[in-house]
């Protein structure tokens, strides 16, 4: 795909009517994004197509510019939201062809250029899409997603293990009270509530806390209840657990989904 053939669909008004009737079938070279490691953040981008304008955008912009190749003098300065109307029509026609997978880097790109958009995206939207970027690159980084998954859950675990789990599985007691020969017995059986670890936070850590830690979180990430008595700060980090770690595992089978999609 041509920089001067994109540029001209841009500058006229037929980019609503023709890029979305693109065919693109076969072989086609696309630019990509810098490869490799930077020392300013972000420190490496995700490989990707990428097209030759939003090259242009970056490398004009501060912050964004290392590893971008620098356009000519003659470009045209295009602003994000042109950029993300050209991906979004791209990516209309990839999916219109059943290429889905191939539409997924045009998607990344149309968020992208979205999520910079100062001018026709509202705050709350770019907060939104930043998020969903941070945590699974527009639900399409699987690694992302199942970073954070592993992230959220070795912090639940340590926070089961500290401060979670009682000091000793509270066991059911049994109360009755003496009564006299012939009249009816009564026992209340109750549970006590369990009680805070006390010591120091390294002696509470063993592979039978650990263990029972683990099986709380496991469960907690397919919505499930382990059964396990848990102190209060304990109860509310299963909660929080059950709340936030399927929605990171769902974002990496939506992220596996996007890229094998037919």
């Amino acid at each position: 795909m041509q920089y001067t053939a994109i540029v001209a669909l841009a500058a006229t008004g037929w980019r609503r009517s023709v890029l979305d009737q693109l065919r693109v079938d076969g072989w086609c070279t696309f630019a990509t994004a810098p490869a490799g490691w930077d020392r300013r953040f972000p420190w490496r981008w995700s490989r990707r197509r990428t097209l030759a304008e939003e090259h242009d955008w970056r490398a004009r912009s501060r912050r964004r510019s290392h590893g971008w190749t620098t356009p000519p003098r003659e470009a045209p300065k295009l602003r994000p939201a042109v950029l993300a109307a050209l991906y979004r029509q791209l990516r209309k026609s990839l999916e219109d062809g059943k290429n889905e997978p191939g539409a997924a880097d045009f998607y990344f790109g149309e968020c992208e250029m979205r999520r910079h958009d100062q001018y026709g995206t509202f705050p709350a939207e770019r907060a939104l899409l930043t998020v969903y970027w941070a945590l699974s690159g527009y639900g399409l980084r699987a690694s992302r997603a199942l970073a954070w998954l592993g992230t959220a859950m070795t912090i639940s675990v340590m926070a089961l293990m500290l401060w979670g789990l009682p000091a000793d599985d509270p066991k059911p007691q049994t109360t009755g009270r003496q009564v006299e020969a012939g009249q009816g017995l009564t026992l209340t059986t109750d549970t006590p509530a369990p009680r805070n670890p006390a010591g120091a936070l390294n002696n509470r850590i063993t592979s039978e806390r650990f263990e029972k830690s683990l099986r709380v979180v496991i469960n907690s990430v397919v919505f499930r209840s382990s059964g396990q008595d848990l102190t209060t700060r304990g109860a509310y980090t299963e909660m929080a657990s059950r709340l936030t770690e399927p929605v990171l595992l769902g974002f990496a089978v939506l992220a596996v989904r996007n890229r094998v999609k037919r």
